[in-house]
């Protein structure tokens, strides 16, 4: 707040009106009149529509800042075109511009359904391609005789600078167009250059490559007071690197308790930035509520994550941090910057159980934390539709307690791998073993998907051990676990929909437990009786 008061007060056409005083009006510029866009192209919008009428098979790339019509260039090149385009966007909402101006040749596909499909089109229209992860961005691209990427090179809607550097620099016959240009607002809008300056649009941390030796140093939050330049360049270069930022995150960075950061320098520039979060302390009966699937707690999102696939006894009371983002500048990329800025990490780290990381599997990604030390602990079996890939979560141990988890869960996504690689659509390097015997944690975890709120893809595993065990038909549970589609399976047993499917699914998992031996149950609802869910159960 302290900063966007400094920037509002500086800004010299800003209206600022304190109470008790009359307001001072700003001296504002002479500027020429300005007319809204008609929806016809704009002159840089028809050049480019021009070189694009006569594409040869290949890729083009649009980049703009915001407001500058790429989006509603794309949507014209569809109405344009003789062949058919498809269009993909990290999220439907995003392409309403590309729509209104395409009008009935409009066809939206989002990158996962498009991949699985059998579709050809004469173009791919890819919007805010900044947002989709490289590899899958590659294997789209590679389905389409011409491809059009548009993305936002400032703001919070792609990656920014960093997608020009790394994504497209790799395509020898990639074509660049850019627009500069505004179309929503006037040139030289001094709205537009205050709200750049408030959320830090610019993409100055891409400008200029980091030469020389790198160094690293802890940023502290005090630095946006003493020294806001440094904190600022990080920023861009980690939200120019990442989707999914919002100016939530600035203020996250700026005076949210429990963050640290490490810089890596090269001269006066930012090579690379690491961003930490403390997470923890958890009292334990929040820690099994939130495994049971009744409490996600603000904040210690990994934790609330993992624990709801993890074994009930990892404690949430203990600290860690977590890598929330780390970055590394695209031309001191695969030099060891993103390995330093870890290890210091783990060098700094105090007080602290382990370090966490949660990241979109790719073998590249994978490689890299596991040359940081690493262990994979879990893997989902969905693609995640903003990313195109399965989420991955992955530990680094500092204590004998640490230790004690990364063994306890790496052994454990070894047993459920062996019936989770079945939900995937592709092979994944990891070790599967196949093991029957149905253990203690087994059944605690069968009894909090039968008695609580814990889901059914965190439980495969035990779940299917334990059907081993069991003579009972219990329909709904074995179709489902053989991964029968969720409508026929409701259909075929008279089902009002998902909800109560889950709940047969629930009430069959409590039957095939109960069959067995109400002792382990029994011993799962002494085990749990902060959370007050599963004794009723039994009674």
């Amino acid at each position: 707040m302290q900063r966007f008061c400094q920037r509002i007060a500086a800004a010299k056409e800003a209206l600022v009106w304190q109470q008790g005083e009359a307001p001072r009006l700003p001296d504002a510029a002479s500027r020429p009149l300005w007319h809204p866009a008609d929806g016809r192209p704009q002159a840089e919008q028809a050049a480019i529509l021009a070189d694009l009428a006569a594409f040869p098979p290949g890729i083009a790339a649009v980049t703009a800042e915001r407001g500058r019509g790429k989006s509603a260039l794309a949507g014209m090149l569809i109405r344009e075109l003789r062949g058919e385009a498809i269009v993909t966007a990290p999220a439907r909402g995003a392409t309403d511009v590309i729509a209104a101006f395409a009008g009935e040749d409009f066809r939206f596909m989002a990158p996962d359904a498009l991949l699985a499909s059998g579709v050809n089109a004469s173009w791919l229209i890819v919007d805010e391609a900044a947002a989709i992860p490289g590899p899958l961005l590659r294997r789209l691209v590679a389905r389409f005789p011409r491809t059009l990427l548009t993305t936002t090179v400032q703001g919070y809607e792609g990656t920014g600078r960093g997608f020009l550097l790394k994504f497209c620099s790799g395509f020898a016959q990639l074509r660049q167009f850019s627009l500069s240009a505004p179309v929503r607002w006037a040139p030289g809008c001094p709205l537009e250059a205050l709200v750049s300056e408030l959320l830090l649009f610019g993409d100055e941390a891409f400008r200029h490559p980091p030469l020389g030796q790198v160094t690293l140093e802890t940023v502290h939050q005090s630095s946006w007071q003493r020294q806001p330049a440094l904190p600022e360049a990080m920023y861009q270069l980690l939200s120019g690197a990442h989707y999914r930022t919002s100016p939530l995150d600035l203020r996250r960075m700026m005076d949210a308790p429990g963050q640290r950061f490490i810089c890596a320098r090269a001269g006066s520039h930012v090579a690379g930035a690491l961003w930490l979060v403390e997470e923890g302390g958890l009292a334990p009966a929040l820690s099994q509520a939130v495994w049971a699937g009744y409490r996600r707690p603000r904040g210690n999102l990994w934790p609330s994550r993992w624990r709801r696939t993890a074994a009930l006894r990892w404690p949430l009371r203990w600290w860690r941090d977590e890598i929330g983002r780390i970055a590394v500048h695209p031309s001191r990329q695969r030099e060891g910057a993103g390995q330093a800025l870890v290890a210091k990490a783990v060098a700094e780290a105090e007080g602290l159980d382990y370090l966490s990381v949660s990241f979109g599997y790719t073998a590249e990604l994978w490689r890299f934390w596991q040359r940081c030390g690493f262990t994979l602990v879990r893997l989902g079996t969905h693609r995640e539709a903003s990313s195109g890939c399965y989420t991955a979560m992955a530990l680094y141990p500092l204590t004998p307690a640490g230790h004690r988890l990364r063994q306890q869960e790496l052994a454990r996504l070894q047993r459920d791998e062996y019936w989770l690689r079945e939900w995937r659509e592709e092979a994944l390097p990891l070790l599967a073993v196949e093991d029957a015997m149905l253990t203690e944690e087994d059944w605690l975890e069968a009894a909090g998907f039968a008695f609580a709120h814990r889901p059914l893809l965190a439980t495969i595993g035990c779940l299917n051990r334990l059907l081993l065990r069991v003579d009972l038909a219990l329909p709904a549970l074995r179709a489902r676990l053989r991964q029968q589609d969720e409508a026929e399976l409701c259909a075929s047993l008279r089902l009002a929909g998902r909800k109560a499917l889950l709940a047969r699914l629930r009430e069959e998992a409590g039957q095939a437990l109960l069959s067995l031996d109400a002792a382990p149950p029994m011993r799962c609802a002494s085990g749990l009786s902060n959370c007050n869910f599963l004794t009723n159960s039994f009674s």
